[in-house]
C-alpha cells in the first residue's frame, strides 16, 4: 500500500477483522452496527465521492455535526485522499464558524441536517463550493428530490447518503506519509483569534500508540463515546487508538446522565472518557445506586483535576480514574496518571506517555531542579511542527527547535510525576471546554457602552469554572449582565459567553498599560 497514514487504518483492520463490530449508534434513523468491512466499504465511497467533487490531496474538509458514523467515515475518507479533515465545534456561533472555514481554506463542507442554519450562514464569503447534508442524525430530513437549498455564492449542496450511494466502491491508495497534514483542529490563543494546529498523520498515530500502551487498550474493549469527537481527546485518545486496536466504539451525540448508564449496562462498556463535570453528573444521576457497573475499568478524565467528592463517588463502586494532561497541539497526550498512584500522587497530572518527553525550563530555556517551577515543555512524535499559516506563532512556539512550549507553569517531583500549578495564557477550563480570555474580550470591547475589559474565570459547583466579564463603562452608559449576553448570543458560543458581569471604575494595570489580571482577582 502506498498510503501510510491513518486513512490506511480501515482498510488494513478490514483484511484482520472485518466481520467484528466496530460502531454502535442511534442517530435519528441511522440506528444500528457497521463491522469494520462495513465502515471500510462506506469510507472507500465516500472517499470516491470526495474526489469526484474535486477533493484531492491536501485539500481541506471541514465537519460540523455531533457524534455520529458520518464524522468518522468522513475523517477516514480524507486520510484516503491525503485530504486534511477540519471538524468544527458545533457550539460556535455562524460568524465563529465562518473564520476556521475561510482560514482552513476548506472547499467542501460534510454538515449534519440539524445544524443547517449554522451550516448556510457559515459558507457565506468563505472558498466552500460543496456542501454534503446529513439526513440521518435526527435533524429533519430533506425531500430526496429537493436536496437543501444554496444560499449566496454558487454552493452545490447535495445529500451525504445519495452521495455515498452513487459512488464507486473501489479502495483509493494515495501515497500518505506520516509527514503529510491530516487535521486541523482550532485553538484559542491570546490575541482573540483561534489558530489552527496541525496535526500530522505521525503525530495522530503516535499519540494512538502511546494511548493504547498506556491505557492497555485491546479488542475486546468497548469505548462509549459520549464527548464530541470534534475535541481532540475524544478523537485522538477516545475513537482512534479503539480503531487501530480492532476494539468497538458506542457513538452517542448527546450526553445524558441515565442514558449513558443504561449504555453502559447495555453494551457492557469498559472505556468511558470524559471531563470532570461529566463524572459528576453521572455519579449524581438518581440511577448512579442500582445502576450496573461491573463492566467499566477504565475511565480516563482530563481537562481539569477531579474533585475529590467525584474521586469518592466512583472508587466506592470499585472504579478508579486515570487522569491525563495534554492539549490541541501535542495531539493530545501530554502525561497519564495511573489509577493505582491517584491517592498516593493525588493533584498530579502524571508521568509522561511512553513516546512522549516532558521538561521544565526556566525563562532562558534552562531545565530547572525537581520541585522548582518552570514552564512545562514536551517533546515527541506526537507534538506539531507547525500552526497552519501561521509561521509567527509557529516560531514563537518552540524552545531549542524541538520542545513545545505549553505555556503552562508547573514542576516534576523527584519520582518524575508532573504537577500543573498555574496556566501562563489565563486559559479558562469550562466543562472541559477551553475558553480563552482574549477571544472573548475582543467581541465584548464590540459593545458601545465598554470602555475596557477583562474576562477571569471564577469557580463554579458545576462546571469547574466559568467566565466573569469586568468591564469599565464609557461615560453616560450603562450595562446590565443580561444586555450583555443578548449582545454577545450569536456572536460567541453559548459557553465562551460571560455568566456573571462585574462593572468597575478602573483596572490595574502595569506601565505599559496592560490589565492585571492576578490583582484584578484580588481586588474582586
Amino acid at each position: 500500500m502506498d498510503n501510510n497514514g491513518v486513512g490506511s487504518w480501515l482498510h488494513r483492520r478490514r483484511r484482520k477483522s472485518g466481520a467484528r463490530t466496530a460502531l454502535l449508534f442511534a442517530a435519528g434513523t441511522a440506528a444500528g452496527t457497521l463491522t469494520y468491512e462495513e465502515l471500510a466499504d462506506r469510507t472507500d465511497r465516500l472517499a470516491n465521492a470526495l474526489r469526484v467533487r474535486g477533493v484531492a490531496k491536501g485539500d481541506r474538509v471541514a465537519y460540523l455535526g455531533e457524534n455520529h458514523p458520518s464524522f468518522v467515515e468522513t475523517f477516514f475518507a480524507c486520510g484516503l485522499l491525503g485530504a486534511i479533515f477540519v471538524p468544527l465545534n458545533t457550539r460556535l456561533a455562524p460568524p465563529e464558524l465562518q473564520f476556521q472555514l475561510q482560514d482552513s481554506g476548506a472547499r467542501l463542507l460534510v454538515n449534519a441536517s440539524s445544524l443547517e442554519p449554522s451550516a448556510s450562514a457559515a459558507v457565506e464569503a468563505t472558498g466552500v463550493t460543496h456542501r454534503l447534508v446529513i439526513a440521518d442524525d435526527g435533524g429533519t430530513e430533506p425531500s430526496a428530490a429537493e436536496p437543501p437549498a444554496a444560499v449566496g455564492h454558487s454552493v452545490t449542496v447535495e445529500h451525504y447518503g445519495e452521495a455515498l450511494q452513487a459512488a464507486t466502491p473501489d479502495h483509493p491508495d494515495v501515497a500518505v506519509g506520516h509527514d503529510d497534514g491530516a487535521m486541523i483542529l482550532y485553538t484559542s490563543g491570546t490575541t482573540g483569534k483561534p489558530k489552527g494546529a496541525l496535526l500530522t498523520h505521525g503525530n495522530i498515530t503516535w499519540n494512538c500508540i502511546n494511548t493504547v500502551v498506556d491505557m492497555d487498550i485491546n479488542r475486546n474493549d468497548v469505548a462509549l463515546m459520549i464527548s464530541p469527537l470534534f475535541h481532540v481527546a475524544s478523537l485522538d485518545m477516545g475513537l482512534l487508538p479503539m480503531l487501530l486496536k480492532g476494539a468497538t466504539v458506542v457513538l452517542e451525540a448527546k450526553f445524558d446522565p441515565a442514558r449513558v448508564l443504561e449504555l453502559i449496562r447495555e453494551h457492557k462498556v469498559t472505556t468511558l472518557n470524559g471531563v470532570p463535570t461529566t463524572f459528576q453528573l453521572l455519579c449524581e444521576d438518581r440511577g448512579w445506586d442500582t445502576a450496573d457497573l461491573s463492566s467499566l475499568d477504565k475511565l480516563t478524565c482530563g481537562g481539569s483535576a477531579i474533585p475529590q467528592r467525584v474521586l469518592d463517588a466512583y472508587e466506592d463502586r470499585g472504579i478508579g480514574f486515570t487522569s491525563c494532561y495534554g492539549m490541541t497541539e501535542t495531539a493530545p497526550g501530554v502525561t497519564m496518571l495511573p489509577v493505582d498512584r491517584s491517592r498516593d500522587k493525588a493533584g498530579s497530572a502524571g508521568l509522561p506517555h511512553f513516546f512522549t518527553d516532558v521538561r521544565i525550563a526556566d525563562p532562558l530555556g534552562g531545565v530547572v531542579a525537581p520541585g522548582e517551577v518552570g514552564e512545562i515543555q514536551i517533546s515527541g512524535p506526537n507534538v506539531i511542527m507547525e500552526y497552519w499559516n501561521r509561521p509567527e506563532a509557529t516560531a514563537a512556539s518552540y524552545s531549542d527547535g524541538d520542545w513545545f512550549r505549553s505555556g503552562d507553569m508547573g514542576y516534576r517531583d523527584g519520582e518524575g510525576f508532573l504537577f500543573v500549578s498555574d496556566r501562563l495564557k489565563d486559559m479558562i477550563i469550562s466543562g472541559g471546554e477551553n475558553i480563552y480570555p482574549a477571544e472573548v474580550e475582543a467581541v465584548i470591547s464590540e459593545h458601545r457602552a465598554v470602555g475596557s475589559v477583562a474576562v477571569i474565570g471564577v469557580p463554579d459547583d458545576k462546571w469547574g469554572e466559568v467566565p466573569q466579564a469586568i468591564v469599565t463603562l464609557r461615560e453616560g452608559e450603562s450595562l446590565t449582565a443580561e444586555q450583555l449576553r443578548g449582545f454577545l448570543d450569536g456572536r460567541l458560543a453559548r459557553y465562551k459567553i460571560p455568566k456573571t458581569l462585574v462593572v468597575v471604575d478602573d483596572m490595574p494595570r502595569t506601565a505599559s498599560g496592560k490589565i492585571r489580571k492576578m490583582e484584578l482577582r484580588k481586588q474582586l
